[in-house]
């Protein structure tokens, strides 16, 4: 399976701006380890200030490709309107490094969003450089997770998750967390209208290295917005769609002041992130190894993402296998045949040859 959606380099999204009805205001804040810009836009004359950046992991597109839609919803009566309450920084590529290569690192094979206090990187410095310039008021710290998450304990799939970040060991309730959380909770509940109980909390764990948890440690409101998955869309275009909306709903909230009125309960009550989800499993299969026979098991399959050309290859790889997987899949084969070892490598992480 391929998809040309997820593949989102930094060319192609130039092409994709040069495209949009509209000019944007835009700087160049630094440059990556290959010397490519990172771009940034600033839009609206508010006194409420916002700062959004994607793809700090480059192989997390859906977020970026939500951006373009927020763009244009800011040139409608109502986006202009939004303007004139905040005024929003944008940076939708971080790492083109790694958009261009499709991976989760920079050039220098570093996890930008474990740089936030050595600073090693170009790419972690030209953020914090306008973090510091900027003095945001909130951050939304835009990513994409896997499609192995469900909304609580073997729930539906989680098309999104959000996490207002711990700002020390403690997980602290500080007042800029408080913030993030009652914000968080206006998002779910009108989020709710359009993907019930698809709606995940990300796991809170404090690292001082990851960007989130230290700008909140610095007193900043910041929330991290995770694209997940939603049914066989591996595109992500519906997802996007949800991202959208919860962008909207965000910086409006923000905006007209209608997140203080919530509680943190109503953000402990979205359900946390679980590992429930396999994306295929074929049910009634043999399948002979090496190690023996086995008669009607279920095999389950994900898929590892790799860069194919200008596309994004889904390449099925080996999960695990029982008479019973005690996982939920995203799509169920019923399976009649063997598969021979002289096919696959049969063991976990192996790539099935099967579809």
């Amino acid at each position: 399976m391929i998809s040309k959606d997820r593949y989102l380099s930094p060319q192609k999204w130039d092409l994709m701006l040069k495209a949009f009805s509209h000019e944007l205001p835009t700087t160049v804040i630094g440059h990556s380890v290959l010397n490519q810009p990172v771009y940034a836009h600033r839009l609206g004359s508010g006194s409420k200030r916002v700062l959004l950046w994607s793809q700090m992991h480059g192989n997390e597109s859906t977020t970026t490709r939500a951006l373009l839609d927020l763009f244009d919803h800011f040139y409608t009566p109502n986006g202009v309107k939004l303007l004139e309450g905040l005024t929003i920084m944008v940076i939708p590529q971080l790492n083109p490094d790694g958009a261009l290569s499709y991976t989760r690192f920079n050039a220098n094979y570093i996890d930008l969003n474990r740089d936030a206090l050595n600073l090693s990187q170009p790419e972690s410095r030209a953020l914090k450089e306008v973090f510091d310039s900027f003095s945001p008021d909130f951050c939304f710290n835009l990513h994409g997770q896997r499609s192995i998450f469900a909304a609580g304990i073997m729930g539906k799939p989680a098309t999104l998750s959000f996490l207002s970040p711990a700002a020390n060991p403690q997980r602290n309730l500080t007042p800029a967390r408080i913030q993030a959380m009652k914000l968080i909770a206006q998002v779910n509940r009108n989020l709710q209208k359009h993907i019930p109980n698809q709606i995940a909390r990300y796991e809170d764990t404090f690292n001082p290295n990851c960007v989130g948890d230290h700008f909140t440690s610095l007193g900043v409101p910041t929330l991290l917005y995770e694209a997940g998955h939603n049914g066989l869309d591996y595109d992500r275009n519906f997802t996007k769609k949800m991202i959208f909306n919860a962008l909207i709903f965000g910086l409006n909230a923000i905006e007209n002041g209608e997140f203080l009125n919530h509680s943190i309960k109503e953000y402990h009550q979205i359900p946390e992130n679980e590992k429930n989800y396999v994306d295929i499993i074929i049910k009634n299969f043999d399948i002979r190894t090496v190690n023996g026979f086995f008669k009607n098991q279920e095999l389950a399959v994900v898929y590892q993402e790799e860069k194919k050309d200008e596309s994004v290859f889904f390449m099925p790889v080996c999960h695990s296998f029982s008479k019973k997987i005690d996982l939920l899949a995203h799509r169920v084969i019923n399976g009649d045949g063997i598969l021979k070892a002289s096919e696959i490598e049969f063991a976990e992480g192996k790539s099935i040859d099967i579809f």
